[in-house]
Order: structure tokens, then C-alpha cells, then sequence
């Protein structure tokens, strides 16, 4: 296989996977990163996370267009105001969720798993029939657009630049809100012992609500970023929701940490097969490597440590 090429060939192409590999991995943090707080700290299997994240795509389509048509001067500007709309509408949407229907099934994780691949249908009902069933795209602002040329033969386009620096920004924000504010603590209590948080004072109803609709927001601007790799339909989110989960578990439900290295790993693995071998023989093979390790590891890559 590696015989038909140079050794610069193979650093080149090596550079180049490992570049489209990077913006892989900025889009599956962004993906699992809500995942990471809904299922990791909440112990809830939303798999609706691909229908919050294509309202935030959706979200952006609207601005967009909204933009183009009355406000064409400020279009350049229209991004980074549909992304906080995104997160907004997705949270919002969250959060109507967790008090209707989420609250109700806490502890009871394959209700949790039921009841919200009902919602996902419902979703992708409601989208097809505001938006139509067929794919819709976005128009990226001129700054978006464009790469930068590193070497001869690599390039790094604007936009996968823009959404690595979203995803560490993003990442940075959820670590500080879990690991340095007094919310991330009373979320920790309530996940740990949740009668005994209720005990000491702590409104575990709140706090439930607000950490649903977080990761529920951080969806929301994933599905932002996504309408720059991507055109957005109904069934959009059904597509990745498997790599989401997997990245989830992989890493380990409960660190924030384990996510971005999952999400690193299986990046980088899946984007360098893919220039030997077809995309699905790729996926495959990631998908049994992810096995193979939770089978001698079943915790994941890293777990939370509590006290006993």
C-alpha cells in the first residue's frame, strides 16, 4: 500500500489527513460535548442530541436568509449572531423538554432512551414539514471563506480554522462552568447523590433543567458550525448521532476530558484510513478498534474518580 510512495508523499498526505482530521475532531467535540453533559453527568440517552443540533443549523439557514434579504450591508456580521440564536433556540427548546418530559423519567435510562427517539421522529416530522424534505445549504460570510496555504501541498481552509478555535473555546467555557463555578458543583452533587444534594439545599429541579438545556444549547451551535461542512435536512442529525455517542462512551460518559480524546483518537484514525480505503471500510474499522479497547476497558478512556 505505502510501497507506490515517497517518503515526502507519505509526510505530505500524513499532514494533510492530519489537517482534516483536526477539523473532524473540532466538530466532534462540538457534537459530544452537549452529549458529554446530558449523558455523562445526567445519565440520560437523548437521542434526540441530532435534532437539537440540526435546529441550530436551521436556525442559522433562517438568518442567513433573513440577512440576505433585508439586511445585506451587515451579512458579513450574520454568523456569529445565528450561532447565539442557535444556542438560544436549541436551549430554550432543551429546556421546554426536561420540564415536559425528561424530568419525569430520571433513573429509568431505557425510558429516557424511548422517550426521546419518540422526540427525535417528531422533530424530523416538524422540520419536513416547515422546511421540506429537501436539503437546504447556507451562504458563508467572505471571512469564512478561503484557506490558508501552509506548505506547497497542504492547505487550512478558514472555516475549519474557525470552527477548531469554536470548539476549544467552547471546550475551555464547559470546563470552567463543571470544574470552577458553583453550578459545576451543585451538577457533580446532584449527579453524585441526588436526595442528599436535595438535602443540603440544593434545587435539584433547577439544576437538571439548566444542564439539559446547556448541552441541549452546545448542540445548537454544533449544528451552526455543521452548515459549514455540510447542506442540513430533516434526517441530518441521524447521521452522526451514532459518532456522537461513540465518542461519549469511548472517552467515558462522565469526563470532559476523555471527550476531547476520544474525539481526538477516533478523528484523526478515521480521516487518515479514509485516504487508503473507502469511507464505510474506515468507519468500520474505527468502530472495531472503539470495541476492542471498551472490551478490555469498559469504563472508557478515563473515568471520574469520587470518593467512597
Amino acid at each position: 500500500m505505502f510501497a507506490e510512495y515517497s517518503t515526502s508523499e507519505l509526510l505530505s498526505i500524513f499532514a494533510m489527513q492530519g489537517v482534516a482530521g483536526l477539523i473532524l475532531f473540532s466538530v466532534f467535540v462540538l457534537m459530544a460535548l452537549g452529549l458529554a453533559i446530558i449523558f455523562g453527568q445526567m445519565g440520560v440517552i437523548n437521542m434526540a442530541h441530532g435534532e437539537f443540533m440540526i435546529l441550530g443549523a436551521y436556525v442559522t439557514y433562517l438568518t442567513s436568509h433573513v440577512f440576505s434579504t433585508y439586511l445585506p450591508d451587515f451579512f458579513s456580521m450574520y454568523f456569529i449572531l445565528a450561532m447565539i440564536l442557535a444556542f438560544i433556540a436549541a436551549g430554550a427548546l432543551g429546556a421546554l423538554v426536561e420540564w415536559a418530559m425528561i424530568r419525569h423519567l430520571y433513573h429509568r435510562p431505557l425510558d429516557t432512551l424511548l422517550a426521546t427517539w419518540g422526540l427525535s421522529l417528531i422533530l424530523q416530522q416538524l422540520y419536513r414539514t416547515v422546511f421540506g424534505a429537501r436539503e437546504v445549504g447556507v451562504t458563508l460570510p467572505d471571512w469564512l471563506m478561503g484557506s490558508y496555504q501552509l506548505t506547497e501541498t497542504i492547505e487550512l481552509p478558514i472555516n475549519g480554522l474557525f470552527v477548531m478555535c469554536l470548539a476549544i473555546g467552547i471546550s475551555a467555557a464547559v470546563a470552567i462552568l463543571m470544574y470552577r463555578s458553583r453550578w459545576g458543583t451543585q451538577v457533580r452533587a446532584v449527579v453524585q447523590n441526588r436526595p442528599m444534594a436535595g438535602a443540603v439545599g440544593i434545587n435539584t429541579a433547577k439544576v437538571d433543567r439548566i444542564t439539559f438545556a446547556l448541552g441541549c444549547g452546545i448542540a445548537g451551535v454544533a449544528g451552526s458550525a455543521f452548515t459549514m461542512i455540510g447542506s442540513t435536512g430533516p434526517t441530518s442529525g441521524q447521521l452522526y448521532i451514532v459518532d456522537t455517542f461513540l465518542v461519549v462512551v469511548f472517552g467515558g460518559a462522565s469526563s470532559l476530558l476523555g471527550t476531547i480524546a476520544s474525539a481526538f483518537t477516533i478523528s484523526q484514525a478515521q480521516s487518515t484510513m479514509e485516504f487508503f480505503m473507502s469511507g464505510s471500510m474506515s468507519k468500520v474499522l474505527t468502530l472495531l478498534f472503539v470495541v476492542f479497547i471498551l472490551m478490555l476497558r469498559p469504563q472508557g478512556l478515563f473515568t471520574l474518580k469520587v470518593r467512597r
